[in-house]
């Protein structure tokens, strides 16, 4: 059965399969190359029949190992057919059987939500040092420029978010809804003046939030909180949430957007970060909820501004960051390999080729498979801000600058 799957997914690029009595097939045609052997008897029929899971699974078992090139290389091959062609009916069966089971899978109510982002965000914060940027920037970077650092490309992200808030006056109150370690709501009470309340469902990302609030200086402008959303009350001037409307769910859709409209002051504006699809509404890979993001789901932009419009809020701006992801993910992933000896150590062998899987998957999706980021902008009124967008450019080109003529004690200290 795998080897029926494969034989209809795989035309570009060349992916040979060792089976496991010995036997080699071959699978498409020219560049890139790469080639895996299975092991054990079993392996190619529980691949065959699961095969967006349980592929993911062997890797992660030592089933499936690479004799030419790497993961990410047959990943590259797997998905980028992927992306360009029709699926074999197998794969398309569970997809539409993954989707009508949505309702059940995205059911996030408060307890189950916070269960979900503990799976994955309070892990050991030594993890997530081994290949984030020194500011724990756990999304997508906005690369403006050729041959961008990590670095540098956060740092543009939250400027590019900062411009779009329009944080026009000292002492606006915002509200961060996901906030992480804390290095968005830190960077728009120091270089903004905002009063930030950023809120989050992991209790190791409060600890050390709020540690750097603290260090920083900023305790009494920005603070951060176990809270979910649900819970807030208001009001806020601005609201910005990025990469946490992935864990929202379907149904809680409505329900975001309407609190969202609640907790904005009559002359606020938000904006929403959130990885997208472009091929409309669809279901969350099953190794990916299983392991990675439980309860998580990439929304159709089609699925966000149909809650919006119920809302009573205004669009104002869309913006599609395209590739900057795929970007990000090459880097962290080539961070997370040099540190992988660091990784084992702090758990094992089989957790590595996890987060390797999920890296490699994740970039090679963003390239190939229709992912994307949307920026949403919203607002109450229709005339809050400006008809046109260079007030963004603008202040972009403002933050830079005053960026450019810090002296090196002064960019030490932010």
């Amino acid at each position: 059965m795998l080897g029926v799957i494969l034989a209809e997914l795989v035309e570009h690029g060349t992916l040979t399969f060792i089976w496991p009595d010995g036997k080699r097939r071959v699978f498409g045609a020219g560049g890139p190359r790469a080639t895996v052997r299975l092991h054990g008897r079993w392996t190619p029929w529980t691949i065959g029949l699961k095969p967006e899971l349980a592929f993911g699974e062997a890797y992660m078992d030592g089933r499936l190992t690479v004799e030419e090139g790497t993961i990410a290389d047959v990943l590259e091959i797997l998905i980028s057919n992927m992306g360009m062609r029709e699926l074999p009916a197998a794969m398309r069966v569970w997809r539409v059987l993954r989707h009508l089971c949505r309702p059940i899978s995205q059911f996030n109510p408060a307890r189950r939500a916070r269960k979900n982002v503990a799976h994955h965000y309070d892990l050991s914060g030594a993890l997530y040092d081994l290949f984030l940027d020194a500011d724990r920037q756990y999304s997508c970077a906005y690369f403006n420029e050729p041959k961008m650092t990590l670095e540098a490309a956060q740092t543009a992200k939250k400027r590019h978010i900062a411009a779009k808030l329009k944080l026009d006056r000292p002492d606006m109150t915002v509200l961060d809804i996901g906030s992480g370690w804390g290095g968005l709501g830190l960077e728009l009470a120091r270089e903004a003046g905002a009063r930030v309340l950023g809120v989050t469902l992991s209790t190791e990302q409060l600890g050390i939030a709020n540690q750097r609030a603290s260090a920083a200086g900023l305790s009494e402008r920005c603070r951060f909180a176990l809270k979910d959303y649900r819970d807030l009350q208001g009001p806020f001037d601005r609201i910005v949430s990025v990469g946490m409307f992935e864990h929202v769910g379907v149904r809680y859709f409505e329900t975001f957007f309407r609190k969202m409209h609640q907790l904005l002051t009559p002359d606020g504006v938000a904006l929403l970060h959130t990885i997208g699809r472009t091929d409309g509404p669809g279901s969350t890979n099953p190794w990916i909820a299983k392991y990675i993001f439980p309860g998580g789901y990439t929304p159709a932009l089609s699925e966000v501004t149909a809650a919006i419009e119920r809302s009573g809020l205004y669009v104002t701006d869309v913006e599609i960051l395209r590739l900057h992801y795929a970007e990000t993910l090459k880097e962290w992933r080539a961070r997370f390999a040099k540190n992988w000896a660091k990784a084992a150590a702090l758990y094992d062998e089989r957790f590595c080729r996890m987060w390797e899987f999920y890296l490699a998957s994740a970039e090679m999706t963003f390239r190939y498979d229709r992912l994307v980021v949307f920026q949403i902008q919203l607002s109450k009124r229709i005339e809050t801000l400006p008809m046109t967008r260079d007030y963004m450019l603008d202040s972009e080109r403002n933050m830079r600058l005053a960026d450019s003529e810090r002296s090196p004690r002064e960019h030490e200290a932010a």
